[in-house]
């Protein structure tokens, strides 16, 4: 690195050191030489253009006019959505669930912690603007074979670079879209929290059905299994009859444990998620279908979803961010000056320190003339503003395919459900007279087993078109800004 440093000041000390004093016409001449070394520096390093680089101007997001499927009258999710949306399900206890994981998460302790650190971070880019003071005591024993000497010093030193281009000023600004984003990135870990702690507990009620089902079926083939081994008693048919009946029951005897597993494995994610150890949590059985129901959510405008958008809104403030440490690495191009001023006590007898104080003022200027880090790290300062912006894009960009495909998963579904429950009204009437006949035996087990696999299928498919509904509407929630305001991002200092 290659610069210029300049230094001038005025020294005073008392009688008992004395030191010549620069007089006031070469303090005046300094001054002089330091003022025009300033003005050509900006000449030469700002020409025509800005100091700090253009005006900041608010990346440009990928547009869409509406959604793929919608209603023929949307409501406005913006006024509609209320911050607390999920007490449209109309379950108490997930309500309290929700409540408690917003009170004792961990990731929303975390982020909350994240947001005071870059209010701290504020204070310390602002720490730069103000004078710095030091204080510093000293005391030395020098012994010869002559003489032993002692000196005593207390020395006060002040330094304060002035912040005349605004180089400090755009570290703040930088700091301050640090910490906007960051109380977005809360607003998105808590949207994120609320959905999953809602999913979750979905999964673990359409469980809950699903155990329901399959115990029943259990029931059923208990007494389809008693039905061929009173017949087997009477000779009407064979052992193997017998055999396979009974192995159909261990079947489902196996995949009702493994939902109990799956259940539990559940419970225990839902647990962690209200921030308490696996295990310390109970969830008491009840079917989904008898606790929940599926809200109708309004969808609102794409444009409408950029500015309410927690995720959204905390990228654009990381392009403002990106963009202020641009403009603060170029005025790092530009001289630095700085005021430092020394005063203190000095002496050989530790009686005499009050009578011998020295006092120092001074100016001083640094001025960059060949440095290739500095142009270096514009450029790089640039790329990580354009890599900003263009995740600034992909977040909105995914943000629209979360919308997109949970209104094309809610549409399906439901048109999948009434299908399903046609075909179930059907099914249940083939198998109860599939029953009947049975008793009379005038069925062979494959017609029994299709029978009851069948239903038992479609019954199972049934009920996850339902839990995949309940958590596409969850997910529809959350990919609309779950009721939060809108937010323009703010450009002035706080």
């Amino acid at each position: 690195m290659v610069g210029v440093s300049c230094r001038f000041g005025r020294f005073i000390q008392t009688r008992s050191h004395a030191v010549p004093r620069l007089h006031e016409q070469s303090f005046s001449k300094l001054r002089q030489v330091v003022l025009l070394l300033v003005s050509a520096s900006i000449a030469v390093v700002s020409g025509c253009a800005s100091l700090a680089g253009p005006k900041y101007v608010s990346p440009n997001p990928p547009l869409k006019q509406g959604w793929s499927l919608n209603a023929a009258d949307p409501a406005s999710a913006a006024t509609d959505i209320p911050i607390d949306w999920w007490t449209g399900f109309g379950d108490l206890y997930l309500n309290d669930l929700i409540k408690r994981a917003l009170l004792d998460s961990q990731d929303i302790k975390i982020l909350a912690a994240r947001i005071e650190a870059a209010d701290i971070g504020i204070g310390q880019e602002r720490s730069n603007n103000i004078p710095k003071i030091n204080l510093n005591i000293e005391t030395d024993t020098l012994r010869s074979s002559k003489e032993t000497l002692h000196s005593y010093q207390a020395v006060s030193e002040l330094s304060w670079e002035l912040d005349i281009w605004g180089k400090v000023r755009k570290g703040i600004r930088a700091q301050q879209a640090e910490f906007y984003a960051s109380e977005a990135d809360y607003r998105a870990g808590y949207l994120s929290l609320v959905a999953d702690v809602a999913i979750t507990y979905i999964e673990i009620r359409a469980l809950d059905d699903l155990i329901d089902i399959q115990s029943q079926a259990l029931v059923k083939n208990k007494r389809i299994l008693d039905i061929y081994q009173m017949q087997l008693r009477e000779g009407l048919v064979p052992r193997t009859n017998v055999l396979q009946q009974h192995a159909e029951t261990q079947g489902i005897k196996r995949e009702l444990i493994d939902l109990e597993r799956q259940r539990a494995i559940s419970v225990n994610r839902l647990t962690s998620l209200l921030g308490q150890p696996a295990g310390s949590l109970q969830v008491p059985h009840a079917g989904l279908r008898q606790t929940l129901r599926t809200p109708l959510v309004p969808v609102g405008l794409p444009a409408d979803l950029l500015a309410r958008r927690p995720d959204i809104l905390a990228a654009e403030y990381r392009v403002l961010k990106a963009y202020n440490l641009v403009g603060q690495a170029r005025l790092e191009r530009l001289p630095s000056i700085g005021l430092s001023g020394r005063g203190g006590l000095a002496s050989t007898a530790l009686s005499a320190v009050l009578n011998s104080w020295t006092l120092g003022l001074g100016l001083a200027l640094k001025m960059p003339i060949f440095d290739p880090n500095l142009s270096l790290n514009i450029k790089s300062r640039k790329v990580e503003h354009r890599i900003s912006e263009e995740e600034y894009r992909k977040t909105v960009i995914q943000a629209f395919e979360e919308v997109e495909n949970a209104l094309i998963n809610l549409a399906s579904y439901k048109r999948q459900a009434k299908e399903l429950e046609q075909q179930l009204v059907s099914l249940r009437t083939v198998n109860r007279q599939t029953m009947a006949q049975l008793s009379e035996g005038i069925l062979s087990p494959l017609e029994v087993f299709e029978s009851e696999r069948t239903l038992l299928a479609t019954e199972q498919l049934s009920l996850e078109f339902e839990r995949q509904s309940l958590t596409d509407t969850v997910t529809l929630y959350k990919a609309l800004g779950g009721g939060w305001p809108k937010q323009a991002v703010v450009l002035t200092d706080r």
